[in-house]
């Protein structure tokens, strides 16, 4: 009996030990430089919404969003069946000039925490899904020979920026602002696609954007990565609108974003974890 006791205390000890054990963290591509007052549940913390109810939701998403969320939608609907995801992308400060006017939708994702901040009256509380940083997209080949942030100051380059009320648009300013550089774009765009647009179509040398859009256009343009210390991090907040009229099965959605599968879609597209 005294054998049988010491291999159960032994087993229950390894046991113990392995539960203490804590999980390798996950580093950034970049610095952090905005509050995350959005905070959230981690993946691990929600469960599947499978079950959810059934119903038809419209979700506003960022315009980095696109291609991601349109594979999300999918693989949400799959596991929820009767429940069908229409999105709505543009740039952040689009939707909220959308949810101000009372634009009907159920749920909203925007590209920074500032402009999800500026809309607490009309949504539930935030839930940071997601983290992206920056790059300089240019042509395929980089014919200008870009290596860095200091090279967008070359007055001979077609450099296009996004407005500065965008959130990338802000990022960018505030990477260039950090860096003494000053750039004179040809355009500015409303959001982060019309940069990419530009670029791929030869209407600009380079310009900034998300890591995830450059990577959505791998025969068009190149990514020149953005050393660390001189980039920004963009953090993307999820949230139930309270104006919605499926308001179970949009927090379900929302809570979705954040378990596994949702979190496996979104980072094989290059967006960092929470």
């Amino acid at each position: 009996m005294s054998l049988l006791l010491t291999r159960r205390r032994t087993a229950a000890a390894v046991l113990t030990a392995a539960l203490l054990v804590p999980l390798a963290a996950c580093g950034n591509d970049g610095s952090d430089t905005e509050k995350d007052s959005a905070a959230g549940a981690k993946p691990s913390d929600s469960a599947p919404a499978s079950g959810a109810p059934a119903a038809e939701l419209t979700v506003l998403a960022a315009a980095s969003l696109t291609d991601v969320f349109k594979e999300a939608g999918a693989a949400y609907e799959k596991e929820n069946p009767g429940t069908k995801v229409t999105f709505s992308f543009a740039g952040s400060q689009e939707l909220a000039a959308q949810v101000k006017q009372g634009a009907p939708a159920d749920a909203l994702v925007t590209a920074d925490t500032k402009t999800m901040d500026g809309l607490s009256a009309e949504t539930g509380t935030p839930t940071v899904i997601a983290k992206n940083c920056l790059v300089i997209a240019v042509g395929e080949g980089n014919p200008e020979k870009v290596g860095s942030l200091k090279d967008l100051a070359d007055t001979k380059l077609k450099v296009v920026l996004a407005a500065p009320e965008v959130p990338v648009g802000r990022y960018s300013k505030q990477i260039l602002d950090a860096q003494k550089i000053e750039v004179k774009p040809v355009s500015q765009e409303p959001n982060v696609r019309a940069v990419l647009s530009k670029v791929e179509l030869g209407e600009a040398d380079a310009g900034l954007v998300y890591k995830t859009d450059a990577e959505t256009a791998p025969d068009k343009v190149d990514a020149i990565d953005i050393p660390d210390a001189e980039n920004a991090v963009a953090s993307y907040p999820a949230a139930t609108l309270k104006a919605s009229k499926h308001s179970e099965a949009a927090a379900a959605f929302v809570a979705w974003l954040s378990t596994p599968a949702a979190q496996k879609i979104l980072q094989g597209a290059g967006f960092q974890q929470p």
